[in-house]
């Protein structure tokens, strides 16, 4: 890493996660004062499914990392399983976005964007936890930041970005909280070596049962990483009876057990123990922004609740935040920042919404069974979750979209569901 500069930043952003590093990288290309800093020590393992759709490979590319992606495994669309059936449906055509995403361990991702804002101009500290707001009359200037082996020092800003992830605990310090009456997810994911670890699609389970073949909340899923192993993992909303008592590793071994056997995932290809977490998901915290603070990425809460997709989001949202501050510091002040909120629901409200309303929907097993059998039996109408699901349709399509969204939404709010 660079030798850090002493001195006010214009921009401190707390967490080199997604979120965090896209911010550093755009605001520094801008030819802004930016550090980041990030209470681990990178490189490091990052509990997630590991799969870039095409909306995160788009944000990489716009970063200047298209090269750097080739060296990790691409794949083609999505393998559908339920209720016996099997559908490999491709990425959909679509003008702002590649048909293709990739599998690439967070480790490598984070390490890779981390490097690529440094290369712009960013400052980065390593091994150095924000633990609190630092603020002049009530008004946060900064933040105090201990570095490892040292006592906190105070690194002054004339903005923050908080990037440090689900939970984040100084978003907190500044008073955002997540909405409890927004869906939130479980998962659990763990690493297998695998003879089908090039496959050209991941692969999601969508009917998850037990070994007795009993049906189980939540789903599974497939990622072949390419380099000999797979990653494997399952999820779950909390929009399920009873989810607060599921047992996360429980629902992880009666995958594993039941998974496709060509895949030889088992107790003896595991590559160690499977780690979880909780994601926020559908913008579900509030405020993302103060007077001189913005919130990013999973910090705000914005992941998928359709899929559970948090680092395409966290690209997204964190080149939104840049924009917002590079705007503040151009002279817009207070005011540019609070542009932000809109911009995010522009890009996601309504969508955010019905996915909302759509988990709700099936967070009765009976209706998650019934919509899988039904959808499974018909390409087309899979083609169509697909987009819907990966938020990957095209402009000549939004406005039908919209109009079938609220239709989705009024009939999930009149049944009750």
């Amino acid at each position: 890493m660079r030798t850090v500069r002493t001195g006010r930043y214009d921009v401190l952003v707390v967490g080199a996660g997604p979120a965090g590093a896209s911010t550093a990288f755009w605001l520094a290309k801008a030819g802004r004062r930016v550090l980041v800093v990030d209470k681990k020590q990178f490189p490091r393992e990052k509990t997630c499914g590991d799969g870039l759709t095409p909306r995160a490979v788009r944000e990489l590319h716009d970063m200047d990392l298209r090269e750097r992606l080739t060296d990790f495994q691409r794949y083609d669309g999505l393998r559908a399983i339920a209720h016996d059936v099997t559908l490999e449906l491709a990425w959909p055509d679509h003008p702002r976005f590649p048909r293709h995403g990739y599998v690439v361990r967070r480790r490598d991702l984070d390490q890779m964007v981390v490097d690529q804002a440094v290369k712009a101009g960013a400052d980065v500290w390593m091994a150095s936890e924000a633990v609190a707001p630092a603020t002049d009359d009530g008004v946060v200037r900064g933040a105090l930041v201990r570095r490892e082996g040292t006592t906190a020092e105070r690194v002054e800003a004339r903005y923050v970005v908080v990037a440090d992830g689900a939970n984040s605990r100084f978003g907190r310090a500044l008073g955002t909280a997540r909405r409890r009456s927004f869906p939130l997810g479980m998962a659990i994911r763990g690493y297998f070596t695998s003879p089908y670890h090039d496959e050209p699609w991941i692969e999601s389970h969508l009917d998850l049962r037990d070994r007795d073949g009993n049906h189980l909340p939540g789903y599974g899923w497939v990622f072949p990483v390419g380099d000999g192993t797979v990653n494997v993992g399952v999820g779950l909303l909390s929009t399920f009876h009873g989810w607060k008592s599921i047992n996360t590793s429980r629902l992880m071994d009666a995958f594993v057990a039941t998974a496709p056997a060509r895949w030889e995932i088992r107790p003896e290809t595991s590559c160690g123990p499977p780690t979880g977490g909780r994601l926020p998901t559908g913008g579900s915290v509030v405020p993302c922004v103060g007077p001189t603070w913005l919130v990013a990425g999973d910090a705000a809460g914005s992941i998928n609740p359709f899929n559970g997709e948090g680092i395409a989001y966290a690209y997204e949202t964190g080149r939104m935040a840049a924009a917002a501050v590079d705007a503040a510091l151009a002279g817009g002040g207070g005011l540019a920042l609070q542009r932000y909120p809109r911009q995010l629901e522009e890009a996601y409200g309504l969508y955010f919404r019905v996915a909302r309303a759509f988990v709700t929907a099936i967070g009765n097993p009976a209706v998650m069974r019934e919509l899988t059998r039904v959808g499974m039996q018909s390409r087309t109408l899979m083609e169509w979750v697909l987009r819907i699901m990966a938020n990957l349709l095209r402009p000549d399509e939004l406005g039908p979209a919209e109009i079938a969204y609220r239709m989705v939404e009024r009939v999930v709010v009149a049944a009750g569901l």
